[in-house]
């Protein structure tokens, strides 16, 4: 292990630790490398809220228990005047960005969504989008007949700052057949990434673990954003989460998956703070795994706490249930003597407490 600090951690030596290292010696080798890309000990969180524009969806991925078809009750597009309220309800408790997405509906194309993005940038322009996952832009692209790169370049020109990392899950096309056989794969959603760092639209890099990947594919995950890394330098950050099985058809076709432990999500996160030596930003994912680990991430190489999430829908129809405001950030991040703050996307300083 004594070579991990002279040269680039290779996809076996990965493998190696998660499988074998002690939890305390990955801890603290995460938490030093945590150190020499932030040595001033700052933590930080934003304020925003997650706006699922529709919940309509033909993509069925099997782990997901928020989507519905156009034809049931239960679908909605929210309308414009909707969506106005939830974004001044995040401006009154200081937010800064919405997370835009929704499911893949099969009708909708470029020009609402410009309409979209347009509407919330000129009448909130304090306010920074962050929103359309890969999937989303793809089958844009596919129903308007344009390129990937035109629809980023026009939602962009509307006001589109950056794009989130979901629809990741692991990015291994073995996995992604069983779990969402209709869902881009493992290239494609690389491309459009890469398509928008090429248009200066940065974007996040995520995981979703805890289905039936093995421990070799979420290290082949990490190492395809660590090359996209190498040749785009365009992901903010690294967040990473775990399957939420209820009410899922993935729970119901495979009943045998282990819920994931803490130990697992703390192993996966430490090494993904090793192996990402080019990401600048790895988040703990508190809505997942609960207040304490999300703090205990924080001694496991995550520098970032996410959001408050004033709304969150998709993790939480599969039965996450967990919540956080500002000041309960501010005193977790207290308690492990760091020093809290509160961000925008683009990862920069706006407050300090």
């Amino acid at each position: 292990m004594s070579a991990l600090k002279d040269k680039r951690m290779t996809i076996d030596e990965a493998v190696e630790l998660i499988d074998h290292a002690d939890l305390k010696t990955l801890g603290r080798m995460a938490k030093a490398r945590k150190k020499e890309l932030h040595p001033k000990g700052v933590t930080t969180f934003v304020v925003d809220r997650n706006i699922n524009y529709t919940n309509i969806c033909w993509v069925d991925c099997k782990f997901c228990a928020f989507y519905t078809h156009e034809k049931k009750e239960d679908a909605y597009i929210l309308s414009f005047d909707e969506i106005d309220k939830k974004i001044d309800e995040l401006i009154a408790i200081g937010g800064t960005q919405i997370l835009f997405q929704g499911g893949v509906h099969p009708k909708l194309e470029i020009e609402w969504y410009e309409d979209l993005v347009a509407h919330i940038h000129d009448k909130y322009p304090t306010i920074t989008i962050h929103g359309f996952s890969a999937i989303e832009i793809d089958y844009i692209a596919g129903r308007s007949k344009l390129s990937v790169s035109e629809v980023l370049a026009r939602l962009k020109a509307k006001g589109l700052s950056s794009i989130p990392g979901a629809g990741a899950e692991v990015l291994s096309d073995r996995v992604r057949d069983i779990i969402a056989p209709k869902k881009l794969g493992t290239q494609k959603w690389l491309e459009v990434h890469r398509e928008a760092h090429k248009l200066g639209v940065k974007s996040t890099a995520t995981m979703m673990y805890g289905t039936v990947e093995t421990t070799r594919e979420i290290v082949e995950h990490l190492n395809y954003v660590r090359e996209l890394q190498d040749e785009t330098g365009g992901f903010r950050a690294f967040i990473m989460w775990s399957y939420q099985s209820d009410h899922t058809q993935l729970k119901r076709e495979l009943p045998t998956i282990l819920k994931s432990t803490s130990n697992q999500y703390l192993r996966y996160l430490a090494v993904a703070r090793l192996f990402l030596d080019n990401v600048p930003n790895i988040q703990s994912s508190w809505v997942t795994q609960g207040s304490y680990i999300g703090q205990m991430a924080l001694e496991y190489g995550a520098n970032d706490l996410g959001s408050t999430m004033m709304e969150e829908n998709v993790v939480s129809a599969a039965g996450a249930s967990n919540s956080m405001n500002q000041d309960e950030m501010i005193e977790l991040i207290k308690d492990l003597g760091e020093n809290p703050a509160k961000r925008n996307t683009a990862y920069e300083i706006l407050e300090r407490f």
